[in-house]
């Protein structure tokens, strides 16, 4: 006798439990916060945009909270690429969006804002920018003209009209941004140069909020969500601090306000910001117990996000009654899956955040955010966050354990191909175990130790402390050969004198001991060059870093360069742009620097006991040029199927394998253009 089905156990991890948000069933306890990738289109949520959010609506996050934020004015032109919400085109757009998050039983919202002061007067339609007083703000450098009283009436009618669009798209719900934006600047005493109804006291800097807050209700009526994100504490002298901004919370919810999304700091500069969203090396969750106090004290369903990055902590967040949703962002960028992976019992899975904040950095420098280590992330058109088992089982060679090698031994790896991996170092990282040798940076391991994992799982074969030569790699009559060797530092940038430097490698590694009189040239412009001034500055030396272009280190961006800043500032460091090393010499036990200019014929002499130099790698390329002539497409990618998402072809040489290089092999560039490299060859193997 067949026996009776056994009902599902309901889980009892805090974070799968659903939340009663006013009429709307959360069926957990996961959300993604506004967040804008700078993925829209012409202003408009299209099919990047709309499969980005759907892949982690599908993968079980309860809410996924739309851009960061939409504009819902003319006069407030995004500064990067964002959702224009003042169009009526948005509708369907968010419609088609929100639908494929629907069917997954996930809800959508999305963030509004009037950026006032935080942009530009030369984006978008030219217009002035408004704000609450006239000073500019210095991330975006921009002088505002002091808001008058029809732009205010205006400005409250395009919020209302905003929000009419998104509950006609079938959102539930919107969230208003009052956090450095035109709200927070009418809020707080240190924008808000207004006399009354609109400045001077707590209550007429709090009305513009307010009479938008009433207007888009009266507009939606009560049946959609409006929630505030904002400001409880601007951790700034004579700015809102912990009791008015409790004051204020208690007027939000007084006013109707559904629920409150809490941050902590301001975002006028990069180092403000990095305090409000902290990157590696920073303390995790640091505005959490403040966030849990407004909670308590407010009484509002509450929200919260920053530097959440793993579920033990976003478990701790709800388990101690701190929030009722907590904001696991960054986390859904490196790995979308994170709901999934829970309900399966498979945390240790999850891909880390490993806090590179290359996703951020980038939106401002680069066009979008990316994540260091999910080149799937903001590609979900092409690119697989799950790899497709292969038709036909192969024999994959991989010759190299950076972050390029091991992301193609773990697809492959995952394919079901049979994979073996050689490296000539005792332990895998390349570059990646160099960067992690920094204290502050040691979180970027978690890059090679996932995917170490994941290959071990899969039964990856590593052959390490073995100098891989062609003859090793044929004898295993592979079918794919991927030459993931890496790169070595490049030091022969001078005229004369090359012998007498070292490499920011060799700082770094700990190789070279630091001088106490130290020039590091960095024309390369990325990490290493500071790290390297970093651990030498730590010494009490005296460093220089010199740079021949316009401003230094751009490569390292601007949230990440913030701690090096704080490290560096307080030390014996000076920064010079715009001069070129030219030569080296030896003078007695010093070395004299030949420096010039590109801009001018100029010439200057300096002594130091010590000069680093950081100018990128050369590939490590010896034994892709052994196995060229052997494989059968001699080494050849074809760029347009790379770019296209389309397996390579089939090779026309005599061979018995197909032969490709990947990422530092090929040229300096970066661990994601490695990862992504190794994924969009290896999907498709």
């Amino acid at each position: 006798m067949s026996q009776p089905a056994l009902a599902a156990v309901p889980s009892r991890d805090p974070l799968l439990q659903p939340y009663q948000l006013k009429h709307l069933t959360l069926k957990n306890r996961i959300m993604t916060t506004s967040h804008e990738p700078a993925y829209p289109e012409d202003g408009m949520p299209k099919d990047r945009y709309r499969l980005y959010h759907a892949t982690r609506a599908r993968a079980g996050v309860a809410l996924t909270m739309t851009a960061g934020s939409a504009a819902v004015s003319r006069n407030s032109p995004p500064v990067f690429n964002n959702i224009l919400a003042y169009r009526d085109e948005v509708v369907p757009w968010m419609k088609a969006l929100t639908d494929d998050c629907h069917e997954h039983g996930c809800a959508v919202m999305i963030q509004l804002t009037h950026l006032g002061r935080r942009t530009h007067w030369n984006k978008g339609d030219w217009l002035p920018i408004v704000a609450a007083g006239p000073e500019r703000e210095p991330a975006h450098r921009a002088f505002p003209k002091i808001i008058e009283d029809w732009e205010i009436d205006r400005i409250i009618t395009d919020y209302a009209d905003a929000a009419e669009r998104m509950q006609a798209a079938g959102l539930d719900g919107v969230e208003f941004e009052c956090y450095g934006h035109l709200m927070d600047q009418f809020m707080s005493p240190l924008t808000n140069a207004l006399d009354a109804p609109w400045g001077g006291s707590l209550e007429n800097r709090a009305r513009f909020a307010l009479e938008v807050y009433r207007a888009c209700r009266k507009r939606v009526g009560d049946g959609f969500l409006l929630g505030m994100r904002y400001t409880a504490d601007e951790t700034a002298a004579g700015g809102i601090g912990p009791e008015e901004g409790l004051r204020i919370g208690q007027m939000f919810k007084a006013a109707g306000v559904d629920f409150l999304n809490v941050v902590r700091g301001q975002i006028h500069t990069d180092a403000a910001l990095t305090n409000v969203i902290p990157v590696q090396g920073m303390t995790s969750a640091p505005h959490l117990d403040f966030a849990g106090r407004v909670r308590a004290e407010v009484g509002l369903p509450t929200f919260h996000a920053a530097r959440i990055p793993d579920v033990a902590t976003a478990r701790h967040a709800i388990a101690s009654g701190q929030l009722d949703m907590v904001g696991m962002t960054r986390a859904h960028m490196a790995d979308p899956m994170v709901v999934k992976k829970i309900m399966e019992g498979r945390e240790d899975d999850i891909r880390p955040c490993v806090g590179a904040n290359y996703c951020l950095d980038r939106i401002y420098q680069a066009g979008d955010a990316l994540c260091t280590h999910n080149a799937a992330t903001g590609r979900e058109l092409t690119m697989p966050h799950e790899i497709a088992p292969a038709d036909v089982k192969k024999k994959v060679v991989i010759v190299g354990t950076g972050p390029a090698g091991l992301e193609a031994a773990r697809v492959a790896a995952e394919r079901g191909h049979d994979v073996t991996v050689f490296e000539a170092a005792p332990n895998p990282g390349g570059q990646i175990r160099l960067t992690a040798q920094s204290e502050r940076r040691r979180e970027m391991i978690g890059i090679i130790d996932w995917r170490m994992a994941q290959c071990a799982a899969r039964d990856v074969a590593f052959h390490f402390n073995t100098y891989a030569e062609a003859d090793d790699v044929t004898a295993l009559n592979p079918d794919v050969v991927i030459v993931a060797t890496g790169g070595m530092p490049h030091t022969e940038v001078l005229e004369t004198g090359n012998d007498l430097v070292v490499s920011s490698w060799d700082i770094i590694s700990g190789d070279v001991k630091p001088g106490t009189r130290v020039l590091v040239y960095d024309d390369a412009g990325d990490h290493p060059a500071l790290q390297a001034a970093e651990k030498i500055a730590k010494t009490d030396a005296h460093v220089e870093v010199m740079t021949p272009d316009r401003s230094f280190a751009p490569d390292v961006m601007a949230m990440n360069l913030v701690p090096y800043m704080r490290s560096l500032q307080d030390k014996d460091v000076k920064f010079t742009v715009t001069y070129r090393l030219m030569d080296v010499r030896r003078n007695g036990n010093m070395l004299t620097a030949v420096i010039g200019t590109d801009y001018s014929k100029h010439r200057e002499e300096r002594d130091f006991d010590q000069v680093v130099v950081n100018h990128g790698t050369i590939p490590l390329d010896e034994l892709y040029f052994d196995l060229k002539p052997l494989s059968t497409n001699r080494g050849a990618v074809d760029q347009d199927a790379m770019v296209a998402a389309r397996p390579q072809p089939a090779g026309q040489h005599d061979g018995s394998f197909a032969l490709y290089r990947i990422g530092d092999a090929v040229s300096a560039r970066n661990t994601h253009a490695a990862v992504y490299d190794a994924l969009r060859l290896m999907k498709d193997i």
